[in-house]
């Protein structure tokens, strides 16, 4: 038979247990560690104008936003929005496609292209990578399709991007669309 006071001591742990919870990668916990947005969204014909007419309302990730240590796995992430970012902008500016087709291909291999970087980077640690790195394929892409935490890329209401360096290492491949 169980005592009241173990039963409450019960209840106690698990509701301390609840409360210290980490809740998902949008929110602050209790470490107060950055909040880095992730993953972005796949490009879409739903979402194209968003990405391409309010990204400077969206969120980048400066080194000044990441604490000296113990948030790499966060700075991975922003480093892979800042590039999504950067490569988005050629696709969008003209540079590389000048047809809406084009250019939604372009932001899809930008995409593709940047998560792909992000999960090399991840495996190049001494850390449990992202959970979508180790799918390959389409499985992948799926994964970090999934749980979205901006699918429509909105901005965020009175945010201007800082400027960030233009990310080289984008190639776009027009007869891939």
């Amino acid at each position: 038979m169980t005592s009241t006071g173990g039963l409450r001591g019960f209840w106690i742990v698990a509701l301390l247990t609840l409360h210290g919870a980490y809740l998902g990668d949008t929110q602050r916990n209790s470490l107060n560690e950055p909040d880095v947005p992730f993953p972005p969204a796949c490009p879409t014909a739903l979402n194209l104008a968003a990405i391409c007419h309010q990204g400077e309302g969206r969120p980048r990730y400066p080194a000044s936003f990441f604490p000296g240590s113990g948030a790499s796995h966060f700075r991975r992430r922003g480093n892979a929005i800042n590039r999504l970012e950067s490569w988005y902008s050629l696709c969008c500016g003209g540079q590389v496609a000048q047809q809406s087709h084009q250019i939604l291909c372009c932001a899809q291999q930008a995409w593709k292209q940047a998560l792909s970087q992000f999960c090399v980077e991840e495996y190049a640690t001494m850390t449990v990578p992202y959970e979508c790195c180790e799918d390959r394929g389409d499985a992948r892409w799926t994964c970090f399709d999934s749980e979205l935490p901006n699918p429509n890329y909105n901005p965020t209401p009175g945010y201007t991007a800082p400027q960030v360096p233009a990310e080289l290492g984008f190639t776009f491949n027009a007869s891939a669309c």
